[in-house]
């Protein structure tokens, strides 16, 4: 049976995932053919020259992008698979499927947007594409056609108040956990966050209280120092939903799973029975404090050093981008502990001791000082320039007790919290679809609803089908995670494609409000201020996709 060419019609599910399924090879054929060709552009006698990768840096950023899309597509076939194995796979989950296919298919072979004005093109990796297959052909003709959109939102309206418009495909213990963070985000969250941002007000203790008493801090920290010993799934399911009240509340976790895994994995055993239980139950909250001022991304270039001080050490130097500097206990900070070095060989990692600060007094320790940067959005935890001077460290904090160690520590951090960044991008996104497609149910112009017009109906339904493209490849990230696989790959994947989906979704919803998203009283101008820093911070997509292009070429 052929594809209809007006809209998915539930009779034709089964034709649908065979068809789908089909056009997966050829484009994974081109992903090989792409990664070959800048191999030969970029190596000598089958070695990546890093000069050779920078000169051609557009190409190498154009194979992360199409990298992205084929893992994407590989997923949200094998979400749509599981689906209808288990019953599970009704119309909207088919749409979606269709919709998705249609417009990938489409951007693979003509142009994917890597920002408003960069388009990654197949010429720019010096491949040439064959003419597609019949299924590729169908579906990216009449894939995603305008009564295929029109349909979903119709479905979507039909249940506007759904945690997610399609099944997720995850199981019935994280669905239950979506449904606790969820009602609590709903209630306790979402009424609250434009306050805090029109304020530039930080997250009330009282909610940091709260989310330490449902366990978010202890979610992933094995039992046996105080935590639930969950799996990262059930992570990305958390941050998904409280992002989705307030992206400030759901990155509060990412604060404390950044401080557990460099303890976890590079930490004593001391040190682990001395902070982990303290962070799972939230007695004392950590901050990240790695950036500085001249060296952005480069973290290799480290400044800031640390000298010994008899058996403890003294630090001094500059960092910037701190977030929730001011009212934690602990800092996992990186310096420098070889003054002869001038790479990442030198560096290690401390964790850091401060007294809490006030509203009147925010850095009462002595030894360092600090100011506020003030910022478009996520705005809940501030953000901070630090200054340390001579600030001591006990020696017993020096992170797994050898120097030397920091960088290696903190690429084993890197996994998670690109994973857990894919999730808060979802939840930003998911948040803007909500607001974008009540007020264009509620909004009336010419004599109708704003979602009656297939302008706007379009833009709906492209959020929701990108939303659930890379919820399921950030979803997939955190399988291979909690199943022991390396992941790095995938979860930066799963961070360049939902950064770009936030600020996209965003965007749209805003344009949906017409002059009143741009009026701060209006929900979404905060979305879309909140939504703008997912491209950039844990790695900026341009970093990012240099990372995803050199791990293609190993």
């Amino acid at each position: 049976m052929a594809l209809d060419t007006s809209r998915l019609d539930a009779a034709l599910l089964p034709d649908l995932l065979a068809l789908t399924s089909a056009a997966l090879p050829e484009v994974e054929a081109l992903l090989e053919a792409s990664r070959e060709a800048l191999r030969n552009l970029v190596s000598v006698g089958g070695k990546v020259q890093p000069a050779a990768l920078e000169e051609h840096q557009y190409a190498a950023h154009s194979l992360a992008w199409l990298a992205t899309y084929v893992e994407s597509l590989r997923q949200t076939q094998a979400w749509a698979d599981r689906l209808s194995a288990d019953g599970k796979f009704t119309e909207m989950e088919g749409l979606i499927l269709q919709i998705a296919f249609g417009e990938y298919l489409n951007h693979i072979r003509s142009g994917i947007p890597m920002s408003q004005s960069e388009i990654a093109r197949p010429q720019d990796l010096g491949v040439t594409i064959p003419a597609p297959s019949p299924s590729a052909a169908r579906l990216m003709t009449h894939g995603n056609s305008n009564a295929a959109r029109l349909r979903l939102v119709a479905l979507m309206r039909q249940a506007p108040n759904s945690a997610t418009f399609g099944a997720t495909g995850l199981d019935e213990e994280l669905e239950m956990i979506r449904d606790q963070f969820r009602r609590y985000a709903t209630e306790k969250v979402a009424p609250f966050a434009h306050g805090w941002h029109l304020n530039d007000s930080l997250i009330p203790m009282e909610t940091i209280h709260e989310l330490a008493e449902m366990g978010v801090f202890g979610l992933t920290i094995p039992e046996e120092f105080g935590g639930f010993g969950l799996s990262k799934a059930s992570m990305v399911v958390v941050s998904e939903e409280l992002s989705r009240g307030y992206i400030g509340v759901g990155s509060l976790g990412t604060r404390t799973e950044i401080a557990a895994e460099l303890i976890l994995c590079g930490g004593t055993d001391a040190q682990k029975a001395q902070w982990l239980p303290k962070l799972a139950s939230g007695e004392i909250l950590p901050t990240a404090v790695f950036t500085e001022p001249n060296t952005g991304s480069d973290l290799g270039a480290l400044r800031t050093r640390a000298v010994k001080a008899g058996s403890d050490w003294a630090i001094t130097g500059n960092k910037t981008w701190i977030t929730h500097a001011a009212r934690t206990h602990v800092m996992t900070l990186m310096a420098r502990t070889d003054p002869d070095s001038t790479d990442y060989r030198g560096l290690s990692m401390f964790l850091a001791e401060k007294i809490p600060g006030t509203d009147q007094e925010p850095f009462p320790t002595p030894g360092m000082t600090g100011g506020e940067i003030e910022v478009l959005g996520y705005r809940g935890m501030k953000e901070y320039e630090l200054a340390f001077d001579g600030f001591a460290v006990k020696g017993e904090n020096l992170l797994g007790g050898v120097p030397g160690q920091g960088f290696k520590q903190l690429m084993q951090t890197f996994e998670s919290a690109r994973i857990q960044t894919g999730a808060r991008a979802i939840g930003v996104a998911q948040s803007a679809l909500d607001v974008g497609l009540q007020y264009a149910t509620d909004r009336k112009q010419f004599g109708k609803a704003l979602v009656e017009f297939p302008r706007i109906a379009s833009k709906l339904a492209m959020m929701a089908v990108e939303i659930m493209v890379a919820r399921q490849l950030t979803y997939y990230s955190a399988w291979q995670k909690d199943h022991g696989h390396r992941c790095d790959l995938e979860a930066g994947m799963a961070k360049l494609l939902g950064a770009r989906v936030a600020w996209s979704s965003a965007d749209n919803a805003l344009q949906i409000h017409g002059g009143n998203g741009f009026a701060l009283e209006y929900k979404i101008s905060r979305i879309l201020c909140d939504a703008r820093i997912l491209n950039i911070f844990e790695g900026a997509a341009e970093i990012q996709a240099q990372v995803i292009a050199r791990r293609l070429l190993d």
